[in-house]
């Protein structure tokens, strides 16, 4: 009973945090919407800036899609495989919601929002074969690596599940995994390579499935794009569509809210599509940048056991054979012998 008592008590203060918008502020959004206007300025399918920027560590990423800040970061472990999938690794999503990121985001235990995020994004990287688990497999049915993708929530601007995709897929495309070798004397031993040794893999990505999140308005019949944190608190529903940028849908997501017509659900699929492919490219665009430059600071690292280069005079042998070598070594041993007695005597003298 004291349980469910504390519980009934906390409810309602994580919802007063929340920001609820006074009845002139609805109506002021929702009169704008209608007239293909919004409040940041945006039209009514158009994104807000968007941003990728990576860490010091390959598989770490920071995207900001307008006030929303997310981050990303990927690791690996060795694990035992599903024993229905013994050649294929596994792939994990984890959200973490900071109160610093919203007042009503409550530390420890994950709510609605938290598991909503995070399997809408598991199912579009793993039911779309994203990534391709077999290559994941070390020994069947003994070890296979196991993607964990941690998604860190700094700050919720609204659309967190658009930024927190994006941020997923930015990480795992600069991913490295170990490289590890099979050996033994039953062949199962396995052996994790240090990066200094061999250099890392990256995973194998087959295509980069984007989630397009759409809000809507006035019974279904006004959708926009990439709803803010103030339209979201206006917004009677919302369908997330998670295509490729070969227009393949990968998933649909439709969490409650009012009804749509499968028109207006086609025509957010045609949009999605053309979005997908812009952010892939923006994605591909800033993987290739980080790998570039990363490329030219392992170029200008010099290790202190490279051997420098000495300009040498180039010297001729003129057919000469050993014994003419050798006695060109007795002649110079002779004179260093002759220098060393001079030597002496001027001390003597001295």
């Amino acid at each position: 009973m004291q349980n469910s008592r504390s519980a009934t008590v906390r409810l309602p203060v994580m919802e007063h945090l929340r920001w609820r918008p006074t009845v002139n502020e609805r109506d002021f959004i929702e009169c704008a919407l209608q007239s293909d206007l919004r409040v940041d300025g945006r039209h009514s399918f158009d994104f807000r800036k968007l941003k990728i920027t990576f860490g010091r560590e390959d598989g770490s990423s920071e995207v900001q899609l307008g006030e929303t800040h997310v981050m990303g970061y990927v690791t690996v472990q060795l694990v035992q495989p599903y024993r229905d999938r013994p050649n294929e690794g596994t792939l994990a999503i984890f959200t973490e919601f900071s109160p610093m990121a919203d007042p009503s985001f409550e530390p420890g235990r994950p709510g609605e929002l938290a598991i909503e995020l995070g399997r809408v994004i598991d199912r579009g990287l793993r039911e779309s074969r994203a990534v391709d688990m077999e290559s994941l497999c070390v020994v069947a049915g003994k070890h296979v690596w196991s993607v964990r993708v941690d998604l860190h929530i700094l700050d919720n601007g609204g659309n967190l599940i658009d930024a927190a995709n994006i941020a997923a897929l930015a990480a795992l495309s600069t991913f490295r995994r170990p490289e590890c070798t099979v050996g033994g004397d039953d062949g199962q031993q396995v052996t994790v390579h240090d990066p200094e040794v061999r250099d890392p893999l990256p995973l194998t990505i087959h295509h980069m499935p984007i989630a397009v999140t759409f809000a809507y308005f006035g019974e279904g019949n006004i959708v926009v794009l990439d709803p803010t944190y103030k339209e979201e608190a206006v917004m009677g529903g919302r369908m997330t569509a998670i295509v490729n940028s070969n227009g393949d849908v990968c998933a649909i997501q439709k969490a409650g809210g009012e009804g749509v017509m499968s028109s207006v659900i086609m025509q957010c699929l045609r949009i999605a599509s053309v979005k997908a492919a812009d952010i892939t490219s923006k994605i591909k665009k800033a993987v290739d940048s980080y790998t570039t430059e990363k490329a030219l600071k392992k170029v200008k690292r010099l290790p202190t056991s490279v051997p420098q280069k000495i300009n040498v005079t180039n010297v001729t042998m003129d057919g000469k054979g050993d014994g003419e070598l050798e006695k060109q070594s007795v002649q110079m041993h002779s004179d260093v012998q002759q220098i060393s007695k001079g030597t002496h005597i001027l001390k003597e003298l001295h």
